[in-house]
């Protein structure tokens, strides 16, 4: 399902998807095309993208053609998914250590739904971070790892 979505290949297309489009969220998938779980959750983003195209703009990022984001969003574990409005890098409250991304596939097409319109309703208020309206039980858990503190 991957097929139906943008690639951004390099780090300058990231930053034109990031600083070009306006007045939606941005929805940057890193992970690789051939892993299993990455592949869900593009299906789960293609599904959906027709219903949201008016609030966002999915992209897909390949972790190993975009290592400066990689390292920037300190991606340790893939799928992860980072949101942007206008620029701004939306944080979202999981209910984990980690704000800056979701990691992990979606449980439901409309758990992904229900996230990007608390998103975009909270950035059109000026919010840079909101609370997730995901179930806690459908939001993967991991440990956040911290090399040489």
């Amino acid at each position: 399902m991957s097929f139906f979505l943008p690639k951004l290949s390099c780090k300058k297309d990231v930053d034109e998807a990031i600083k070009t489009v306006a007045e939606k969220v941005v929805v940057l998938r890193f992970g690789r095309d051939e892993d299993p779980v990455c592949l869900q959750l593009d299906e789960i983003l293609s599904k959906t993208s027709h219903d949201l195209k008016n609030m966002t703009s999915i992209y897909l990022v390949d972790v190993d053609k975009v290592p400066v984001y990689t390292r920037y969003f300190d991606i340790s574990y893939i799928p992860s998914t980072v949101f942007f409005f206008n620029g701004q890098h939306m944080k979202v409250d999981y209910g984990s250590p980690d704000h800056t991304k979701f990691v992990g596939c979606f449980k439901t097409k409309q758990d992904f739904i229900d996230l990007v319109e608390v998103i975009y309703r909270g950035a059109m208020r000026g919010k840079l971070i909101v609370q997730s309206p995901i179930d806690p039980r459908n939001i993967p858990k991991y440990d956040l790892l911290y090399h040489d503190i």
